[in-house]
């Protein structure tokens, strides 16, 4: 991967809606000056920017990308039936309460998050977009068939880690280590590298970090306690090396 880092405005002049979302270095637009207003109205263009890279997710619970059962034995019906359809569930139902009758009752998650995040008045809301988001995210990279990356991201990781099992060893630990709940995630950083992050709760990597994600494993509680109890370290090391879904992190890797 080429080592060259773009200007803001060039990655914007080429179109790369995936490296203008990697450079944005927050989410936060105040101006106060003349220079400031022109630099507010830029921030504006490139939000615009991240917003559509990121796409557009209703404020309703997707459709599971499979049976409830079909990851077992790594993550059991169980797990599933009740982490998809009773903790994922909440974050919209809680989202349709503290949004009724307001201006951002049809907002997308992804609007919702990137005007919440930060802001102490608006905390409930970023925490179950987010949340709702990161779920998203979480069950589309999951997949019930072993798959690998397409050549494009194998190169980068081999590059960068040095083999897909050097990568898998660092989500694992990296996860492991988050203190209480969050998320590990492999994600491109703002020099279009790989990575590997954590984030606490709700974060998400395109609002603490600027990064764009490429997978996640979600290290809450709920995410593993019916199968393993305790043992996140169990529940890490058969999720990465059995249900990671590469074909899902390679599409979002061809998007940069």
């Amino acid at each position: 991967m080429s080592e060259t880092r773009l200007s803001r405005r060039e990655m914007l002049a080429s179109g790369s809606l995936g490296a203008a979302a990697l450079v944005m270095p927050n989410l936060s637009f105040a101006a106060t000056t003349a220079s400031g207003r022109a630099s507010n109205a830029a921030n504006r263009r490139e939000e615009a920017t991240l917003l559509t890279y990121l796409g557009a997710s209703p404020q309703s619970l997707p459709k599971l990308p499979y049976a409830q059962d079909a990851l077992e034995p790594v993550i059991s019906a169980r797990t599933v039936e009740i982490h998809y359809g009773k903790h994922h569930q909440a974050y919209f139902t809680n989202l349709k309460k503290l949004l009724a009758d307001t201006p951002l009752a049809n907002a997308t998650l992804e609007q919702l998050i990137v005007k919440s995040h930060g802001r102490e008045d608006m905390e409930d809301i970023f925490n179950n977009a987010a949340q709702a988001w990161n779920h998203n995210f979480y069950w589309k990279s999951l997949s019930p068939v072993q798959t690998k990356p397409d050549a494009r991201l194998n190169d980068a990781i081999v590059a960068k880690f040095g083999s897909i099992e050097a990568l898998s060893k660092q989500l694992m630990s990296v996860s492991a280590s988050q203190f209480g709940s969050g998320w590990g995630w492999l994600v491109v950083d703002d020099r279009r590298e790989l990575a590997v992050v954590k984030t606490g709760n709700a974060e998400t990597p395109f609002t603490r970090h600027g990064q764009l994600p490429l997978l996640t494993v979600d290290v809450w509680e709920h995410a593993y306690y019916l199968d393993y109890q305790n043992r996140r370290a169990d529940y890490l090391a058969q999720t990465i090396a059995k249900t990671l879904n590469w074909t899902f992190a390679s599409e979002n890797y061809a998007r940069i």
